[in-house]
């Protein structure tokens, strides 16, 4: 059986991580993860990649720099190493320790959207299909040759978190369907075509902040680009609540750009520079996701305007 060292940190990588090991095809003899984080809440110190490792005994390194502090994988001597979300750039010196070509899967159809945030990028843009890609692994960031993809559709209710569930399966689908062939050589590797190269760079924590000049639909995409984690946001009389989940209402534009123009019964109706929008699901700091019906039960806040 094939051993593997498996790179990776978040839910979304875990939970591949535990597939690839109840699949029992491969040996995972290792796993490299983020550091813990002694600022976090208390259950949530380790990594979720760390919590399947001790789940199911397998040694794991935690390294603040990997590129500095590879000996663990030097000394597993893997055949291969697969990297799924680790969140640390991986030098050629660490890669070249995998017996056969170091692979990843990324959460696009390469060479679309390289980078950070695929998943994010796909619902921000609109997209209408996205997937898991089976990659080599090379200096440059996401440009290694295609070993195999697995497509899936986004559907209109899709957002970060329902579109994470779908990249595990098709991450799993597409390393199950062809790692043995790819030990067998028996995958003739597709180049990327560098004229379709697009990137998704990390968003960062300012731009989660919703922009009021976009459209209804802009916004609606970048709410469920960033839902639930880490919840897109605007301010309401200085306070930050996040949104969650909004869809469009109408293309009426009957006041300005961020009034609450009805907050009623179940709805939350938002005033955009092109049409309504209704607000469905939102979040007071420190409090519950609340539906609209349950945010108004506690807040008057018909006529109030978001910024």
């Amino acid at each position: 059986m094939y051993k593997v060292i498996y790179l990776g940190t978040p839910a979304m990588s875990a939970e591949l991580l535990e597939k690839i090991i109840l699949w029992n095809q491969v040996e995972i003899i290792g796993a490299v993860t983020q550091p813990d984080n002694p600022y976090g809440k208390k259950d949530n110190k380790e990594s979720p990649v760390s919590k399947i490792c001790s789940k199911y005994n397998i040694p794991c390194h935690k390294p603040i720099k990997l590129n500095k502090d590879y000996g663990f994988i030097e000394e597993l001597k893997p055949d291969l190493i697969l990297t799924f979300a680790y969140g640390q750039i991986v030098s050629e010196k660490v890669l070249n320790l995998s017996k056969y070509k170091a692979l990843n899967i990324h959460g696009s159809i390469l060479p679309k959207y390289r980078g950070a945030a695929p998943i994010q990028y796909a619902l921000l843009n609109g997209e209408k299909e996205s997937g898991a890609t089976l990659m080599a692994m090379e200096k440059t960031m996401d440009s290694g040759d295609i070993y195999g993809i697995e497509k899936f559709d986004i559907d209109i209710n899709d957002n970060y978190s329902s579109l994470c569930k779908k990249m595990v399966e098709a991450g799993f689908k597409v390393f199950k369907d062809n790692i043995l062939k790819f030990f067998a050589n028996e995958i003739t590797p597709i180049k990327q075509d560098e004229s379709l190269v697009t990137f998704a760079p990390s968003i960062k924590s300012e731009a989660e902040h919703i922009n009021l000049s976009l459209n209804c639909n802009e916004i609606i995409n970048y709410i469920r680009a960033l839902s639930y984690t880490p919840g897109a946001y605007l301010y309401l009389n200085g306070e930050k609540v996040k949104i969650y989940k909004a869809h469009l209402l109408n293309n009426k534009v009957d006041d300005e750009v961020g009034k609450v123009i009805l907050a009623k019964k179940e709805s939350i109706v938002l005033q955009l520079k092109d049409g309504q929008i209704l607000i469905d699901e939102l979040q007071r700091p420190g409090k519950k996701i609340l539906s609209a019906k349950d945010f108004n039960n506690g807040s008057n806040i018909n006529g109030q305007k978001f910024e």
